[in-house]
């Protein structure tokens, strides 16, 4: 039985351990600018290039040519089709096609990024009856920016250097060279193939139409045995290619195969594809295919990526990377694409940070050494907040935190589309001073000065953030910095009082409306809404152009790594009976679709709550991790 096309647009990924990555769709049909089977990170994680988008590959039986790859053409023509012949595709151990050729034979196509080398191994193999099959596969290449597109052009260099099983190109200038392994046969046949539409892109509002140019073609006779290509880019992190192919390939095999065994569950192997390196340590990509590393996203996602399985020292890599770049009490919110200084525009990220030094030192893995610059590093964070830092960050007279100036977002709620910032929420947000209570408590435990602080800001935050009508909470107090001034807006932001954070700051009143409310309003099946449908600015789908994503990105799109501080304030006020069946079984469910083994950025706020944004997000799967520990350990 063939594969349902309803799931031929499901992505898979394959991330190295440099910030690269392959990805595709379960359908072998590039839908996006970003799949590729080679894009390496230059300046790791940063600086990713595409250098193979994919491959055209097919049969020749007999005469007869049997796709194995599909490609969509401008304006939207689906050449070759090869959806007859494709009857399964897996993800375990790597993303693996099986087609039926004649009644008792198939071919089996697999591929798998090795994680510390990079290299990208694609196999084929016929299984059944023995049939004479010449493989065919021509890879399709560009070398430009992962957000940019390839159009022909006479610079391109098709020129191949041979050398025996090993052939080289370099399509520019500057850019690492394509290194390619086989046990075929190398052909040299330049062209260009033309006209490549992304469905994914133009539904984003996006160019979606690109030219790759094509080198050559590798011939590969299967009655023989399985076919080999090994691709990889010369960026200088990885080992040469050594050996001949077949015996590359299967080292590659065992050691990946071992790798990922070691993780022992679906999701930790999932979460391992967002660990990567920067510098002399680890960072946490915050998704694929377009984020690198955020730091609101690193310190969030750190819970479950991998203090929940147990990852502790990779965990102290990360924190210890970061107090590097601690400056005025903050921590960058990100690093830009292309180098150059980190961007502070945050007011939770160094908060965050706190959160996650509380947790990573509560597993008693820290050395004393350790233990004491990271409560330095929260120190300097809180001094620094206290006394003022960039962008009106300080503590006001009531204890609380203020922040925020016309122009810049600086909560976790930042959508910008040029100079309208979507959700500016300049004051005192809610969650910002969950954390910021958080943060005085936790220090505290180690430096008496801040004990006072905590206790002023934790009775301001009692005294002012209760809404009496529902006795839930208002979204930001002292909104535009006009003392007294509410922003009620329903939104999920209240739930770090109750959930999330290792200290509930209400009472036990106020924590069962805060869940009752977020329940009766935001809560979905994949996550919380970001603004209450009863709310006029509510917007119900994700979906359109770039004006108009960024328009709904808080303004009413669910986005599912909110469900872990929900669960957790459930836990809290209701206790674990029913809640994994309730609350995260649709999340275990959607591992299996969109991009597959993960979970994605955010999903519409209206049924069917369609998933969308970056198929694969840290956070997402990170919270969910966290919750399931929680939920085992109740």
């Amino acid at each position: 039985m063939t594969i349902d096309p309803a799931r031929f647009d499901d992505e898979w990924l394959e991330a190295d351990a440099h910030g690269g990555f392959a990805s595709g769709t379960v359908g072998t049909m590039r839908t996006r600018r970003y799949h590729a089977l080679v894009l390496a990170a230059t300046q790791p994680p940063a600086g990713r290039v595409v250098l193979v988008n994919g491959v055209e590959a097919w049969l020749e039986i007999d005469g007869t040519r049997v796709p194995l790859t599909m490609q969509r053409y401008a304006p939207d023509v689906l050449y070759p089709d090869a959806s007859a012949h494709l009857v399964a595709f897996d993800l375990s151990p790597w993303p693996t096609w099986r087609y039926r050729i004649g009644e008792n034979a198939a071919v089996v196509a697999e591929v798998f990024v090795a994680k510390e080398s990079g290299q990208t191994v694609l196999r084929w193999r016929i299984e059944g009856a023995a049939t004479q099959a010449t493989l065919h596969v021509r890879p399709l290449l560009s070398g430009r920016d992962y957000h940019a597109l390839h159009r022909e052009n006479a610079d391109f260099r098709f020129d191949a250097s041979v050398d025996g099983e090993r052939v080289y190109w370099q399509p520019y200038g500057g850019l690492p060279v394509i290194n390619a392994m086989s046990n075929g046969a190398y052909e040299h046949a330049p062209d260009w193939y033309r006209n490549f539409s992304y469905a994914r892109e133009r539904e984003r509002g996006l160019d979606y139409i690109e030219d790759l140019a094509t080198p050559g073609v590798f011939h590969f006779d299967l009655a023989r045995g399985e076919a080999l290509l090994i691709l990889h880019a010369d960026t200088g992190d990885g080992p040469p290619l050594h050996g001949d192919a077949p015996a590359l390939a299967t080292e590659l095999d065992a050691r990946e195969r071992e790798r990922r065994a070691a993780f022992g569950s679906r999701l930790a192997r999932s979460a391992d594809a967002y660990v990567v390196k920067r510098k002399h340590g680890l960072t946490i990509i915050a998704g694929f295919p377009w984020f690198t590393d955020w730091g609101r996203d690193t310190f969030i996602s750190m819970r479950g990526l991998l203090l929940a399985p147990g990852r502790h020292q990779d965990a102290e890599s990360i924190l210890l990377e970061w107090t590097d770049v601690l400056s005025e009490g903050m921590l960058p919110n990100r690093f830009p694409d292309s180098g150059g200084l980190p961007e502070y525009n945050s007011v939770d990220a160094s908060l965050w940070f706190v959160i996650a030094v509380h947790d990573y030192l509560a597993t008693g893995h820290a050395l004393a050494a350790t233990t004491t610059r990271l409560q330095r590093a929260v120190d300097a964070i809180l001094e620094g907040y206290a006394h003022g830092t960039r962008f009106g960050i300080a503590a006001d007279g009531d204890g609380l935190l203020r922040a925020g100036v016309p122009g810049v977002q600086l909560t976790w709620m930042d959508a910008k589309a040029g100079d309208w910032v979507v959700t500016p929420r300049i004051g005192k947000p809610v969650e910002v001073e969950a954390l910021w209570i958080n943060a005085l408590a936790i220090a505290s435990a180690w430096n008496a000065r801040w004990q006072p602080m905590h206790d002023r800001a934790r009775q301001a935050f009692q005294a002012r953030f209760v809404d009496p009508y529902t006795h839930a909470l208002v979204d930001v107090v002292d909104a535009d910095h006009e003392p007294g001034k509410l922003d009620r807006a329903i939104r999920p932001n209240q739930i770090f009082a109750v959930g999330g954070l290792p200290h509930v700051i209400v009472d036990d009143e106020t924590a069962r409306a805060i869940v009752a409310q977020v329940e009766a309003h935001l809560l979905t099946p994949l996550g919380l809404r970001t603004l209450a449908p009863s709310d006029p600015a509510y917007r119900s789908r994700y979906s359109g152009g770039l004006l108009d994503r960024d328009g709904a990105y808080h303004q009413g799109t669910v986005w599912p790594w909110l469900m872990g501080p929900f669960v957790e304030a459930w836990l809290r006020v209701h206790g674990a009976a029913g809640v994994r069946e309730r609350f995260l079984a649709p999340l275990h469910a959607h591992l299996n679709r969109y991009g597959i083994g993960h979970i994605s950025e955010v999903a519409d706020g209206d049924a069917p709550y369609t998933p969308g944004g970056a198929p694969f997000q840290a956070w997402s799967l990170a919270e969910l991790m966290r919750v399931e520990k929680l939920i085992g350990e109740t």
